[in-house]
């Protein structure tokens, strides 16, 4: 079976090396998933100091806050590496690390949780109402590992905000660049007011040049994503679908 992570062996250290590849997923619905459960198996097989690489672009959200939590009590000190991109839940996952690198050409990517539901009213008052605790319980993660105000975070996720190495470093996403000469730069302590404060004057952000800041555009990521998604259910039964639909995905 396929599976979007793989085990190695450093040869230099003998440390044990997870390469995690690809999206998340909470079952098997086309054969080439691997569930939560499973990816708990085989961690607890794993003692020591545990380096990820992690390259992916997201997935279930429950799934990832399981592997997340796994990796957390993991004995031993955890290293994430982002070598490629760590977006939507990905991200989540990244903050697990006790150290979390990227590369200079990494990104990193957070946004609004999102699902798809069908029904009266109430139903999609429902739908409203658990997509706004799913925020809080995301945040939860950045909060602890970055130390930055939960309104500047939801702000972030609001704009769906693409990162590239410095600018996660200088919000405390991660604690340092690979290959970076020289010691991480500490994180910045937060100056920005909370939007809910409306008696403490607003400070602009400090802009970055363009050789270091990057944007992307929602509307080609997110054509991009639906081009890949109606590929990969051509010809999946109807049933099975309409159940797919109501996972949660970050």
């Amino acid at each position: 079976m396929n599976k979007f992570w793989n085990w190695v062996r450093n040869e230099d250290t003998g440390a044990a090396e997870l390469i995690f590849n690809g999206p998340i997923s909470e079952d098997t619905w086309f054969g080439d998933e691997i569930t939560p459960a499973m990816f708990r198996n085989e961690l607890s097989k794993v003692c020591g100091d545990l380096t990820v690489w992690l390259n992916s672009p997201g997935g279930d959200v429950f799934a990832a806050s399981q592997i997340y939590t796994m990796l957390r009590s993991h004995k031993g000190k955890v290293t994430v590496k982002i070598d490629g991109i760590a977006a939507s839940a990905a991200s989540v996952v990244a903050m697990a690390g006790d150290e979390t690198l990227i590369a200079p050409t990494g990104m990193l990517m957070i946004h609004n949780p999102s699902t798809v539901a069908f029904g009266n009213k109430e139903a999609m008052l429902k739908a409203i109402e658990l997509l706004d605790e799913v925020k809080e319980s995301i945040i939860n993660a950045y909060e602890e590992k970055s130390g930055l105000s939960r309104s500047k975070i939801a702000r972030m996720m609001d704009e769906e905000t693409w990162l590239n190495a410095k600018k996660a470093q200088s919000l405390g996403l991660v604690d340092g660049i690979l290959f970076a000469s020289g010691q991480p730069q500490p994180k910045p302590e937060e100056d920005e007011p909370d939007e809910d404060d409306e008696n403490t004057p607003k400070q602009d952000e400090p802009k970055e040049d363009n050789l270091t800041a990057m944007s992307y555009s929602r509307a080609a990521t997110m054509q991009s994503l639906m081009q890949k998604v109606s590929a990969e259910r051509r010809g999946t039964p109807v049933d099975q679908l309409m159940s797919r639909l109501n996972l949660l995905k970050y």
